[in-house]
């Protein structure tokens, strides 16, 4: 269901339901007050009719059963029954009345404790009065006619009322919800505009401050992160591209060249060396970009592993691969407690890689000794890898962990560019971060900072 139709269910089911709880709470009380009302006239009758007739000798009893009964009818079907102190029946407004009901609520009748019943469609009042020092019991009973024909035309006004509301209220919905809707459509028309060529356009922010303002300062952001990154794989094939096809071509170019010219075998293992160079540069090229892939997989199994096993290992990488170089491992603040620190949950061979890269750019780009230290900063696992050697220029320093690039002074030496890249995504993917501070001619310090279990 469209949010438009859900906005204009839910307000109309809401406000039919205040207006009908409302409509009833009207009927409910107009209803109490006319029983109130017709009970009151009720009593009022029965303790008039009480007075005239005890004021009467009371030795004629049969005057006092007719006392001008056609006189005294006022309501609608009146009937009125009056008992003496000794329960017996004195006066009826008519002698064929049943006294049945008014018998069994005859000793309930109490001083300032009337009873109201029905019978049948009459409404009954049983009250207590007073004369000369006797309790006489009276019981009044009629139909209130007139208060049920109002009633009837009040539920009759309500009825057609609510009905006429509920269209009201559908309109009412349509229009809170067409206006409540028309940013997020207006939204949805610049949002269609965007496209993978047109990233930098931007959808309009509004006030800035509602919701509608704030999903659009979203959307705005995320867009920048997209164009970003569609500019960073964009700048990657390119650079990708250019890296694969040179060792390609040169390599098909050697072994080309060979076929067709080389007449004996010095000459063709000559050019045979320079293809297999070429070969192992793509494939080292390649491997490169395997690494990058995975580590951009988010969905990597995680296990608990020890960062000092895989610091280890990469050391070890590094000493096969520059035997020369004397790298100094220090061990930096420890926790105070636990037997088994330096535990991280991750991919060790991953971990492995990225310490390996930081090592690999340290001894790569520097000719004296590397210092790396493994400690603790509060729940956190530091790795602190330090050269002193070309640095990076401040320019080039947000830039060297973008795919592909390589800083100025450092094109001379062989590498790929995808280093520094795989290492952050691989920080990332366990929740840690990688830093870079250099100074050109004076080396630099990577701080690999990883969450501690």
């Amino acid at each position: 269901m469209l949010i438009r139709n859900k906005l204009i269910l839910r307000f109309t089911l809401l406000v039919l339901a205040i207006q009908l709880s409302f409509s009833a709470f009207i009927y409910y009380f107009h209803a109490a007050t006319r029983e109130q009302r017709f009970s009151q006239r009720l009593a009022g009758k029965g303790t008039m009719t009480a007075r005239l007739l005890l004021r009467q000798p009371q030795s004629n009893e049969e005057a006092l059963r007719t006392f001008r009964r056609r006189d005294l009818l006022t309501i609608l079907d009146e009937q009125i029954s009056i008992y003496d102190p000794e329960g017996h029946l004195i006066y009826t407004s008519d002698d064929g009345l049943s006294q049945r009901l008014n018998s069994y609520y005859l000793s309930q009748v109490e001083v300032d404790q009337p009873v109201q019943f029905t019978d049948g469609e009459l409404e009954v009042v049983g009250i207590a009065h007073e004369y000369r020092g006797r309790q006489y019991r009276i019981f009044a009973a009629g139909r209130d006619q007139f208060g049920f024909l109002q009633l009837d035309k009040l539920r009759l006004i309500l009825l057609v009322g609510n009905a006429g509301a509920l269209v009201l209220i559908i309109l009412a919905g349509w229009y809170f919800a067409d206006e409540s809707l028309k940013p997020m459509a207006r939204v949805i028309e610049q949002v269609e505009r965007i496209t993978a060529g047109r990233l930098s356009l931007r959808v309009d922010e509004g006030n800035g401050t509602d919701e509608i303002a704030q999903l659009a300062v979203t959307f705005n952001q995320m867009l920048t992160r997209v164009e970003q990154a569609f500019e960073m794989q964009k700048n990657f094939l390119s650079h990708a591209s250019h890296e694969l096809r040179t060792p390609l071509a040169t390599a098909l170019g050697t072994l080309e060249t060979s076929y067709a010219y080389d007449t004996n075998l010095s000459e063709a293992k000559t050019s045979t060396a320079s293809a297999v160079d070429e070969l192992k540069h793509l494939v080292g090229l390649t491997n490169a970009l395997l690494a990058l892939a995975k580590a951009e997989d988010a969905s990597f199994r995680r296990d608990t592993v020890r960062l000092d096993d895989c610091l280890t290992q990469a050391l070890s990488y590094c000493q096969s691969k520059y035997p020369h170089r004397h790298v100094q491992l220090i061990f930096g603040e420890l926790p105070a407690t636990g037997d088994d620190p330096f535990r991280v949950l991750g991919n060790e061979q991953l971990l492995t890689t990225a310490l390996f890269n930081l090592l690999d750019n340290a001894c790569k780009y520097s000719n004296q000794a590397v210092q790396v230290c493994l400690g603790y900063r509060g729940p956190e696992l530091v790795v602190t890898v330090q050269d002193a050697g070309i640095g990076i220029a401040p320019t080039e320093l947000p830039r060297v962990a973008n795919a592909m690039y390589r800083a100025e002074n450092a094109r001379h030496a062989p590498g790929y560019g995808l280093g520094l890249t795989v290492t952050q995504k691989i920080a990332e993917r366990h929740g840690g971060t990688l830093t870079l501070v250099s100074v050109p001619e004076q080396g630099t310090t990577a701080t690999l900072v990883l969450p501690g279990t």
